[in-house]
């Protein structure tokens, strides 16, 4: 069995880590760097950084931040945010990311995330999808959940998988910010059709919604945000009873 992951977030806008809830009503969090050497310290499996500006001002993520926190840090990292090309991802790669995240430029691009697992490794590229409920199916949301569109959340999640990718970053934006559990229905079906890891994100509220994620919707991988940034869960404390609830979690 493959050890679950516990994956603190840091979504980024004006060089800050910011957090807000269904994607608005954004408070900052905190310096980046010094929240990234507080996550090792605190035994997190991975970190994810996201420029959640980027695309919508249509700019390449800064670089320049992900070098300074990727100094800061000795566990997996994963970039995203305004990667569009074989060059962007390059560029963070460079600069210390060991993977890249694409969201709207792989919905814009199908066939750049084939062609990035070919260049990287399938490894090295994870497709990050944002989806709320309308009328009851999930559909993908583009821009930082700004913008709708009619793909489902399933179909596309195939997609990505027979392209190459690597792993999904599903957020449900219903969830996100409001500490009420992940999406874990979707979660579950997603991983009954897709043979690629999974990492849920959006809605973690308390230790029991990251045992629930791992077992009812059968997330390889859980994200989460504010419940870290702010004090309200030590990814430390979180880890030992995942064990003692008998989760397969790296100590």
């Amino acid at each position: 069995m493959l050890t679950k992951r516990i994956i603190p977030c840091l979504d980024i806008k004006g060089g800050r880590a910011v957090k807000g809830v269904n994607f608005l009503n954004l408070r900052d969090a905190g310096d980046p760097v010094k929240l990234a050497k507080q996550y090792v310290a605190q035994n997190a499996d991975e970190l994810i950084f996201l420029d959640i500006s980027a695309s919508e001002l249509k700019r390449k993520t800064l670089t320049n931040l992900v070098l300074k926190v990727a100094a800061a840090i000795d566990i997996p990292f994963t970039v995203g945010g305004g990667i569009s090309s074989v060059e962007d991802a390059f560029a963070v790669l460079k600069n210390g990311a060991d993977k890249v995240s694409i969201n709207s430029a792989a919905v814009k691009n199908p066939r750049l995330i084939t062609t990035l697992s070919k260049k990287f490794g399938s490894q090295c590229v994870v497709v990050a999808i944002d989806a709320k409920k309308l009328n009851s199916k999930w559909k993908v949301h583009l821009v930082g959940g700004k913008i709708p569109t009619e793909i489902d959340l399933f179909e596309w999640s195939k997609e990505v998988a027979d392209r190459g990718a690597g792993e999904i970053l599903f957020t449900s934006m219903d969830h996100d910010g409001t500490k009420k559990g992940f999406a874990n229905k979707a979660l579950a079906k997603l991983s009954s059709i897709i043979n690629i890891p999974i990492i849920a994100s959006g809605g973690a509220g308390k230790i029991q919604d990251f045992t629930d994620t791992f077992i009812c919707g059968k997330s390889d991988a859980a994200l989460a945000a504010s419940v870290f940034h702010f004090g309200e869960i030590s990814i430390l404390d979180l880890k030992k009873q995942l064990k003692n609830q008998h989760i397969n979690i790296r100590m």
